[in-house]
């Protein structure tokens, strides 16, 4: 992903200009054309300005999925009970207590007040409502099904939350452990090494190798303590400027689909994020190459969005459904079969909403069964930690119970 500076006119010809993020220009003016703007230019920023950091966006917050799933609810109801969009935009504007997307409101009311569309308005905030959001809103206003728009919305909200909650709560297990662990590699490091130290100097015979390691390891950690925390926080800081650029992205999110255990889990997660919206799209009446590039976007990783964009570079060629997503190397045999079907029958989208389901399961049963998986490595982990430690401490305390013995 990648952020781009664009300049584009409205339905009524006002010049509208702002910076976005996107996968690629294409992807930008698909955005800008799906929210009723006509680009004029588009411009990728500049690599530096792109690994910068944005402060303003950083300390005003971000507005969480909660807040969009109610704003999609709500907004599904009150067009259904035949309320103008405007009010709506004002009733939900004083209704919540966000005060990023209150402001995002207010914007939003004052630009329909000035005739733009309803899509048109939200575009202006790309860092609230991304181009999925905005090019369903736009479908919904051009046939007059916002409703069902809206509804659409918050059903895929409602899952993406589902997922999320599923995920944080099978790792805050393995979280706690892990940090207990590091905590107890700390004290025992600080302070109970150091505390055998002076019993084992006083022995004036050979230590074993073992506790020797472990006296080193004391006196290095409780030494250097100041500029190893220095080094790890300089280290974590360059490699998160390093992934916020577009190709530290693009090799993260390749290696996070490769991680065991963890990767076959986030590609599920991925895939059912990707069927969910390719679905809703289509069956939304969304041209499909258009459909491949908000779909390819929504997934949130580089290294599949990359891939399904030139899907839709492929298809716009002439090519097959089937074919391209085949020659992708992306996608599972089953959502292979399932574009395949989809094709014959004239039914990709509900073919493709049946494979999300079924990995909307796969994920389910994934992480029931992570802990599971997770806690057989912890335990080997910290039967290690006790045997190193172990070792080292009382098998000299053994060797000088032989001496007095003696």
């Amino acid at each position: 992903m990648a952020f781009f500076q664009y300049r584009a006119r409205n339905a009524r010809g006002q010049l509208n200009q702002g910076r976005l993020e996107a996968a690629s220009a294409q992807a930008a003016a698909d955005s800008l054309m799906s929210a009723g703007l006509i680009p004029v230019e588009i411009k990728e920023a500049k690599a530096s300005a792109t690994a910068s950091i944005n402060w303003q966006q950083f300390l005003r917050g971000k507005v969480k999925l909660e807040a969009l799933l109610i704003l999609c609810r709500q907004f599904s109801s009150l067009t259904r009970a035949g309320i103008p969009i405007l009010r709506i935009v004002e009733g939900l504007r004083d209704t919540t207590d966000n005060k990023l997307l209150i402001n995002a409101l207010n914007d939003v009311s004052e630009a329909l007040n000035q005739g733009q569309t309803l899509a048109n308005a939200l575009a202006a905030h790309p860092h609230i409502f991304n181009s999925l959001f905005i090019s369903l809103v736009d479908v919904g206003e051009s046939t007059g099904q916002l409703e069902q728009a809206f509804l659409q919305l918050s059903h895929y909200f409602q899952l993406e939350l589902d997922t999320r909650r599923r995920v944080k709560a099978a790792t805050r297990y393995p979280m706690f452990v892990s940090l207990a662990m590091l905590a107890a590699m700390v004290v025992v490091n600080i302070y109970v090494i150091p505390a055998f130290t002076g019993i084992f100097a006083s022995m004036g015979s050979d230590l074993p190798l073992m506790t020797r390691i472990l006296i080193g390891s004391s006196e290095f950690f409780t030494t250097y303590i100041v500029h190893l925390v220095l080094g790890l926080a300089a280290l974590g800081f360059a490699i998160w400027r390093y992934v916020k650029t577009k190709n530290g992205q693009l090799r993260w999110h390749t290696i996070l689909l490769r991680i065991p255990i963890i990767g076959p889990l986030v590609n599920r997660i991925l895939l059912a994020r990707f069927c969910r919206s390719f679905s809703m799209m289509l069956g939304a009446g969304v041209p499909i190459v258009r459909v491949l590039t908000l779909a390819g976007t929504a997934t949130g990783n580089a290294y599949l969005t990359r891939a399904i964009l030139g899907m839709g570079d492929e298809l716009a060629s002439g090519n097959s459904l089937s074919r391209v997503a085949t020659d992708s190397g992306v996608f599972t045999p089953l959502i292979l079969q399932m574009f395949k079907v989809g094709e014959e029958t004239g039914r990709v989208d509900q073919m493709v909403m049946e494979a999300g389901k079924f990995y909307e399961e796969e994920v389910d049963y994934d992480i029931t069964n992570l802990t599971s998986k997770i806690e057989p490595i912890l335990i080997v982990v910290i039967s290690a930690m006790v045997l190193v430690l172990a070792l080292g401490i009382f098998t000299p305390m053994w060797d000088m119970v032989g001496l007095v013995n003696q």
